[in-house]
């Protein structure tokens, strides 16, 4: 039987390309692509040039990239000589990786490029999701008062993606957005209700749509098919609970073309693996200091401080009094030693075997990428250490109420935070026998939600660490400054969320060419 040619994506607003990876990364019994990325289209500079360079590795059949990528990451040749030197595989990602901006001014030239990549290919995806700033939670809470911030361009990009889905009738969608959709409004009106509606009938939202497309929408965690007034908490995908070393819950949708009698089967259950199993094998770095010269000896000192702090008194009626104060005083005397370095490109290679983290790792990669800590002032490197020591004896992350008078910051909300009435976790510890906390775009502000279970390296994740936890392999390169590379990560979809994905989306792809 003739094996079929991979089925093409078309990924919009891909960012650095989560979705994409795990799409690409999917395989057959046989070893061979079940797809392939025919178009991804991101606006963002840097996110762009992530996305370029790993179209430009997956050129190369798996395993077969060449040693100038590696020289790349290395840092011994630039990213210039590395596409000189293989032209056509920079002449494919440059092709496949498009940096537009979608809306009406390109919507013309997007289409084409569309229609052209396709020709005339009716098996195929499109995937992807609007920018979610403006539907998060926290986004809304910033905004509240503001009479444009409903009026916000990122409300409304889901159109374009819906005006894609009305150009071109793919025959499966996959959409994906922030859980705080289900809350958020348009104008006054439910978004989910709104988008489900449009989604189900774009002619209802899109001008010139054909009457006759439409689409059924499907959950990828309940069998039960959204039709009518359904409960959009059918979307929401708990990474977890699939295997992914994250509590990420964000909403996905799956719409079939009404026209075909095919539906999903839906993500099966897999055991998380921990953020100790998945994050410990790389090297321990200690955080720096800011505002002042960093080295050992000064990073020391600042964390001694620590045993000036009166902890005992704070802690006396607590059960966890006397083991806490036993780990403090076990790094603080020097019994536990804390890492020399701040940053370290050692790569080992210590293969794991939970399925989910095995094929992260690369064999080939001699140098190891967005490993470099953060500086942090001296008065939060205390926090972080009381806070991971804190973490280590109870089991659980502290809230600013467990924090003594002298370690809390001077803020002016901290005495609502240490009654529970906002921020309480203002300092969050990512404990290490449980899946992390939800890697956002916010870990590129601060790392006070992202710190080390480790004491002795008192800081909080690198980009490598959140990309782990994310899913991305290691060998995966983010462009850009260190602020941006976190931004990117802590916006994707997690690839190895995405190749369980694209197994369903094979199936119905599969279906719909039996059925014929």
């Amino acid at each position: 039987m003739r094996q079929r040619a991979p089925y093409p994506v078309v990924d919009l607003f891909a960012g650095p390309g989560g979705l994409g990876e795990g799409f690409s990364s999917l395989v057959n019994e046989r070893g061979r692509h079940r797809f392939r990325s025919m178009v991804s289209i991101e606006c963002d500079e840097y996110s762009h040039s992530t996305l370029t360079l790993r179209h430009f590795f997956r050129f190369f059949p798996s395993g077969q990239a060449p040693d100038d990528y590696y020289d790349f990451l290395a840092g011994r040749i630039t990213l210039s000589e590395l596409f000189t030197r293989h032209p056509v595989a920079y002449k494919h990602a440059e092709r496949t990786a498009l940096r537009i901006t979608l809306g009406p001014d390109t919507h013309k030239v997007v289409r084409e490029i569309i229609d052209h990549r396709l020709f005339r290919d009716d098996r195929w995806v499109l995937v992807g999701g609007p920018p979610c700033q403006a539907y998060s939670l926290v986004g809304r809470s910033r905004m509240k008062g503001d009479p444009n911030f409903e009026k916000d361009i990122k409300h409304t990009l889901y159109r374009e993606y819906l005006r894609i889905i009305a150009d071109h009738r793919p025959p499966i969608f996959v959409m994906e957005n922030v859980k705080g959709l289900l809350s958020a409004t348009i104008d006054g009106k439910s978004a989910i209700n709104l988008i489900l509606n449009d989604l189900q009938n774009p002619s209802t939202a899109i001008r010139n749509a054909p009457s006759d497309l439409s689409y059924r929408l499907y959950s990828l965690t309940e069998h039960d098919m959204a039709e009518g007034d359904v409960d959009p908490r059918l979307f929401v995908v708990r990474a977890e609970d699939h295997g992914i070393p994250q509590a990420r819950h964000r909403m996905f949708i799956v719409g079939i073309r009404s026209d075909l009698n095919v539906r999903p089967t839906t993500l099966r259950k897999r055991q998380a693996p921990t953020v100790r199993e998945t994050i410990d094998s790389l090297p321990k770095i200690r955080s720096g200091i800011s505002k002042e010269v960093d080295s050992q000896e000064a990073w020391l000192s600042a964390i001694k401080q620590v045993a000036r702090i009166k902890t005992s008194e704070h802690l006396k009626k607590t059960n966890y009094h006397a083991e806490l104060l036993r780990k403090l005083k076990m790094t603080i005397n020097g019994e536990n030693q804390p890492p020399k370095h701040n940053s370290s490109k050692r790569y080992e290679m210590r293969r794991p075997k939970h399925e989910v983290l095995c094929s992260l790792y690369d064999e080939r990669l001699t140098v190891l990428t967005s490993h470099e800590a953060r500086s942090h002032m001296a008065s939060d490197l205390q926090r972080y250490f009381y806070a991971a020591t804190f973490a280590t004896a109870t089991g659980y992350s502290p809230k600013l109420s467990d924090f003594p008078a002298e370690l809390l910051p001077d803020h002016q909300n901290v005495e609502k935070g240490r009654a529970g009435k906002m921020f309480s976790d203002r300092f969050r510890v990512q404990l290490a026998e449980r899946v992390s906390t939800t890697i956002t775009s916010h870990i590129s502000k601060d790392g006070h939600y992202f710190i080390h279970y480790d004491p002795t390296q008192c800081r909080s994740l690198t980009v490598r660490e959140a990309a782990r936890l994310q899913t991305f392999p290691d060998n995966y390169y983010f462009a850009g400054p260190r602020t941006e590379q976190y931004r990117q990560v802590g916006n994707a979809v997690p690839p190895k969320l995405a190749e369980q994905i694209a197994e369903i989306v094979a199936d119905v792809l599969d279906a719909i060419g039996t059925a014929r």
